[in-house]
């Protein structure tokens, strides 16, 4: 029996390759950023938060229904990429489908990427694009008692870790965290116990290569910073409540599911969605496999609970 989901058997033909200075140079932002999309029902444009004192200025991309009742729920999203490519109108359609579906503004941030900008660079844009999603809160017509966080692969890393900066600085406070097969401990990628035989998309390559340039040093030494690695942070009260999602085949698998059981123990509400035979990105390079629309459909699901 295939270790692969029926749904996802073409991913055992994906080549493994891994991410270095040369692919990321060549994958990375390049010129002027898409134009915002015209769309019937939803409202899209950038905004330009300025610098103010310590924050960076920073760009966020914002999806608002037109029609939609207000103040009404807000989710801030971050795109994965490794911290070293990506940007947010890769997950446009998600954006967009969210958006639609369950009548929310979602708030995409741009932020630096290593290694020309390692940590806190990325992490200090994500934190200053939400201080400003709640001081517009009512310009926006949006309820600050209802904002979510996440975000998928680095983001969602960058999510948790956001989480706990907000928890620490005390000056907003979301509701909840929805993170998507979340790269959240530098560490895993210096181990050498792992089955790497059904890997894919995301290695142990450019596991090691990512949080180094993200980091600024050797993965998995003792001083590496919670801020940077959310697994990292020994003391996970008082954060909000999590939904962590990830595939039995990603290379994020154990990581993710210790950082949930550690959210429960310390008294955090955390749901867990494993799938079967799924391996990381699946729901990006799959999408519309049924089993992509049900991991989707149940990110949906959730962050209606939540916000609702």
């Amino acid at each position: 029996m295939s270790a692969f989901h029926p749904d996802l058997r073409l991913g055992r033909f994906i080549p493994g390759f891994s991410f270095g200075p040369k692919l990321a140079s060549w994958l990375g932002p390049r010129g002027r950023r898409p134009a915002p999309p015209t769309v019937a029902d939803v409202t899209v444009e950038d905004i330009d938060v300025p610098a103010s004192g310590a924050s960076p200025a920073v760009s966020l991309r914002l999806y608002r229904p037109k029609h939609a009742p207000s103040p009404m729920p807000a989710y801030y999203w971050m795109h994965g990429g490794g911290f070293i490519i990506g940007q947010p109108e890769q997950d446009e359609w998600s954006s967009l489908a969210l958006a639609r579906e369950l009548q929310i503004t979602v708030a995409a941030v741009r932020y630096r990427l290593s290694p020309a900008h390692p940590a806190p660079a990325a992490v200090e844009d994500a934190y200053a694009g939400l201080r400003w999603l709640f001081a517009q809160a009512p310009a926006l017509g949006l309820d600050p008692s209802r904002i979510a966080i996440g975000g998928a692969s680095a983001g969602g890393g960058l999510a948790a870790t956001l989480a706990l900066v907000a928890h620490d600085r005390q000056e907003v406070r979301p509701r909840f965290q929805l993170l998507v097969y979340p790269m959240l401990d530098d560490r895993t990628a210096t181990r050498t116990d792992l089955d790497l035989s059904h890997v894919r998309v995301w290695t142990q390559g450019s596991n090691v290569f990512a949080w180094t340039s993200y980091l600024g040093h050797a993965p998995g030494i003792a001083t590496t910073s919670p801020y940077a690695a959310a697994a990292r942070r020994e003391d996970l009260r008082g954060l909000p409540a999590a939904w962590i999602g990830v595939g039995s085949l990603d290379l994020f698998h154990d990581e993710d599911l210790a950082y949930a059981r550690r959210l429960e123990a310390s008294g955090v509400p955390c749901e867990v969605h494993v799938v079967p035979g799924a391996f990381h990105g699946f729901d990006a390079l799959f999408r519309n496999a049924p089993v992509s629309k049900a991991f989707w459909a149940e990110q949906a699901r959730v962050l209606k609970a939540a916000l609702f």
